[in-house]
Order: structure tokens, then sequence, then C-alpha cells
């Protein structure tokens, strides 16, 4: 499921739950009329638990104590050095990220999105507990799957009619077929699969006029202000006996990527960067930036790198050892942006 069609279900979803008027429950409007009134805010924008709670105890969040729960999502207030924010977590996967960051922007003044937390690594010149900050996002999920038999030259069913294209790069099973007798290349039924742009419907655009986008930019002025990061000390040790072995810092890189699958495979890490160039992989980040997009609301991403996907080094492949600081770092970043906004 696209994540434009996850926001059409989330709609009905809405529907079914408060009746045939779609309404919102009248405390709820109250909370978020009064909540609104005290805006703009920055919508801060979290994946899952052990990256919201670094942030929820760090001494550069004060809560409001206003919290809004609404269709499963808690919106949390409070400010980050003296800006106003909004704290949502999404849970896992695009689907997840696309409705929570279309309901923020739907319920409240949004200001701009940041979104942050942990990903793998796909860079050869970055290291578990570095920061990285893409310029560019895509989302690596959208695909088209070659019927066996054709090849790259080869027309894409529906590619004439414009829902697909071979614009993108594409990964051919055939080539990582592994215990081969002969000299001959392989072939796999599975063929190949073509990474494809994701429809977006701009707010400021023709209502059902779609439009086409794979490498979503960041807002430029987000992008500036996070190139002064770079200097900013990073946490590298888990504990007093385990750290890091390089010591962490912030990049500025030019590409992510993210699909609702855990990379944890080495041949398809070097595959991805090959092809794309991405340094962070994840799960979430592009939901954000195609709904940031389609709304024309600035958003940024900063994502601390907890593994190299699919590694074959005892540490550099470590994630449970190594999420913590991670998300500490990841934290420890987003503070510092939001204190330059």
């Amino acid at each position: 499921m696209c994540v434009v069609k996850a926001i059409i279900f989330f709609f009905l979803v809405i529907y079914a739950q408060h009746g045939a008027q779609g309404e919102i429950p009248k405390r709820t409007m109250h909370l978020i009329n009064s909540a609104n009134y005290k805006g703009p805010y920055i919508g801060v924008v979290i994946p899952n638990l052990f990256e919201l709670n670094p942030l929820l105890q760090s001494p550069s969040f004060t809560s409001s104590r206003l919290t809004i729960d609404f269709a499963g999502r808690r919106f949390r207030f409070g400010t980050i050095a003296g800006k106003k924010v909004i704290l949502v977590m999404t849970g896992l996967g695009m689907v997840n990220a696309g409705l929570t960051t279309q309901m923020l922007l739907s319920l409240f003044r949004v200001e701009g999105v940041v979104h942050y937390g942990i990903a793998g690594n796909t860079d050869p010149s970055l290291h578990v507990g570095d920061v990285a900050i893409p310029q560019y996002w895509a989302h690596l999920g959208l695909l088209n799957w070659q019927r066996n038999g054709d090849g790259p030259e080869d027309e894409l069913a529906l590619e004439a009619a414009g829902d697909y294209s071979r614009d993108y790069g594409n990964l051919r099973f055939g080539d990582y077929t592994s215990n081969i007798s002969d000299n001959n290349v392989p072939n796999n039924l599975l063929n190949r699969i073509w990474y494809q742009a994701e429809e977006v419907f701009p707010v400021d655009g023709t209502p059902e006029e779609r439009q086409h986008i794979f490498w979503v930019p960041v807002d430029p002025h987000y992008f500036n202000l996070a190139k002064r990061l770079k200097s900013l000390k990073l946490e590298r040790c888990v504990n007093a006996t385990t750290c890091l072995s390089t010591t962490p810092k912030v990049s500025t890189v030019l590409r992510g990527g993210s699909a609702s699958i855990f990379v944890d495979n080495a041949a398809y890490r070097n595959f991805i960067y090959e092809q794309f160039k991405l340094s962070p992989v994840e799960m979430e980040s592009a939901g954000v930036a195609l709904i940031c997009h389609q709304q024309r609301v600035p958003f940024i991403t900063l994502r601390a790198l907890s593994d190299l996907a699919g590694g074959g080094s005892v540490q550099s492949n470590e994630a449970d050892t190594f999420l913590p600081v991670a998300a500490t770092n990841s934290v420890i970043a987003v503070v510092e942006f939001i204190k330059l906004l």
C-alpha cells in the first residue's frame, strides 16, 4: 500500500469511528482549538519509544503537561530550548509514518516538521553512532516486479500510460545467485524489480492531477542550518566498558532511503549504495517526507546510525548493543537543531 492510499484509508477509519459526519469528539476538538490558539508549533515526529524517551528525559524539553490523544496517537506539547513543539510517535514503518504526519498537519498549526531517530548505514564513509542528515529522501518500497523472461529494454506493464517507468534503476535477482557451477549468467524466476516514483497530489496543485517524485528534497533553509551541527559533540559509549571505536560525528549527506523493510543483508546494502548513493536506510523518513512535500510544509530528518546494515564485524552490526548510543545521539542532534530555528 503506497503512502497516499494509506492516508485515504486513515480518513475512512476516522469516518467509521466518529459517525456519519466524521466528527471529532467535542472535548478533543476543544483541546485542539485551544492548542492551535497558542501555536504555531514545530512538529517533532519520532518513530518509536526508545527514540522518544530520551527526548522526554532531556533537560532541554519542558512539557506543558498538555497531551491530546486522537485516533490511537498521542500528541505531547511543550518546548525545546524555548521553541513550541508537538511531539508525536508514529510507530514502525512507512504507513504509520505517513498517517501520523498527515494527522499532525491536519489537526494542528505546524510551521515545520523535524523527524529524527536511528537508522542502518550503507555508506562506507560513516560509522555507527554518527548522525546523518540527508538532503533528499526516496521511498524504496514502491516497485514494479517484471515478469520472467523480460529484460531491461522491455517496456513495463502500464508504463505507456505513465503509471510506471524504468527511470530509477532495477535489481536483477539472478545477479545474486550463489554456488554457480558454470560460467553462464544465472537466471531467476523472480527476474528483476524496478524502483518507482511516488504519485503525489500537492495542496497547491489540481486535485486528481497526479505528479511524480522519487527524490524528495528537505527544506533548503533547514538543511543549511543543519550544516552548523558538524562540530557537535556526541556520545561514544554505552557504559564504562562498551564504547565505539570511532568518535561519532554529524554529517550532512546527499541521500537517504526508506521502505517498510529492515535491511540486514550486505548484498542488498551494497546494491542500494551503489545504485542510489544512499547513506542512512530505514523505515519511516520517506513517509514523513512525502506528506510534508505534498502539504508544502518545511521538513528535515536527522538519523543516528545504529548498525551497518548487514555488516559482518561484531561491532558494525550490533544494533542491539549500540542502539542506546544512536538514540541518544539523535536526540542531542535534534535538540541542537531546534535551537537553531
